[in-house]
């Protein structure tokens, strides 16, 4: 083989690949060999994420996805996190995208502050974002759907539908353009403060006399306050009644002897207990009420000794 410079070219580059493909393999080594731990997600749908996106927390980079597979009816997502990654057992994992041509990615979010740290194998909660197939072919019906209203809004249509109206309007031109004249007039005095609503606008008597009966109310207010205030500090008369307990105390004592004696009276006893229960001494009022009304009737025609010997002889 000829020492030549296109023998020595050729070997150069061979080298070179060669140191290309260590480093290659040395940095994807080292890659795997770097700390960290595995979370698992199971999501409805992982629409276009791709193994290698990323994982992100606050906008933050502090992961990769590693694996997608199918687990049952979901896809199950395994991101290797960064060592020093702080991810909650309660954390939330969601499928988001950059835009609507960009990538897409997971985002975690914080977790609650009480909360334990995730370690290897956790698997997180998810919440599934609208799919954006989905909310464009919505799009795309809804617009289907207002196109064809529109088409169906043919020239016969609409004069079917305004027609009622457009008679109308020709047929009370005329009343119409005297409720607008009128309209107009009407603005027109209240514009330039005339009438009771003109004036109510424009004059600042009213607003007077309402700022001084507002600040007489508050004035009263002010008033009344200072007088429970008053109440509640047990001051005057009111204020002792309300917050001092000799008078309920007396009050209440009253109440008990009052029923104490009503109970006596009830009971017979005593002289008004007696004369209220003792039928005797409503006998004695009848035959005395019944004696002088005899004794009335005999004095009509007596004289005044008469008078005297028949009383005597009616009572004894």
């Amino acid at each position: 083989m000829k020492n030549s410079l296109e023998t020595r070219l050729g070997v150069f580059v061979v080298l070179v690949a060669m140191a290309a493909v260590f480093i290659v393999e040395t940095l994807g080594g080292m890659a795997s060999l770097r700390g960290g731990y595995r979370v698992r997600a199971l999501f409805n749908t992982v629409q276009d994420l791709k193994v290698g996106n990323s994982v992100k927390m606050a906008g933050v980079e502090i992961g990769r996805v590693e694996k997608i597979a199918l687990t049952g009816n979901k896809g199950e997502v395994t991101m290797k996190l960064h060592s020093d990654a702080v991810v909650k057992t309660d954390s939330k994992a969601v499928v988001k995208f950059t835009g609507l041509m960009g990538q897409n990615f997971v985002s975690v979010d914080f977790g609650s502050a009480d909360a334990t740290r995730a370690i290897d194998g956790t698997v997180l909660t998810t919440e599934d974002q609208p799919d954006l197939n989905a909310v464009m072919a919505k799009l795309d019906s809804a617009a289907a759907g207002i196109q064809n209203l529109t088409k169906s809004f043919t020239p016969d249509t609409i004069d079917n539908l305004l027609g009622p109206l457009t008679d109308f309007i020709k047929q009370n031109s005329g009343h119409i353009a005297g409720a607008i004249s009128n309209i107009e007039s009407i603005s027109g005095q209240i514009a330039s403060g005339q009438g009771t609503v003109g004036k109510l606008i424009y004059e600042d008597s009213l607003y007077a006399s309402a700022l001084t009966t507002v600040t007489n109310l508050q004035d009263t207010v002010a008033e009344v306050r200072q007088v429970v205030s008053g109440v509640s500090a047990g001051r005057g008369t009111i204020g002792k009644l309300v917050t001092d307990e000799t008078l309920y105390n007396a009050t209440t004592a009253s109440m008990t002897n009052l029923n104490q004696v009503l109970q006596k009276v009830n009971q017979g006893q005593g002289t008004v207990g007696k004369l209220v229960n003792d039928q005797e001494f409503y006998k004695n009022a009848k035959l005395s009420l019944q004696k002088l009304d005899k004794m009335a009737d005999g004095l009509e025609d007596q004289g005044p000794l008469s008078v005297i010997g028949i009383m005597a002889n009616n009572l004894f």
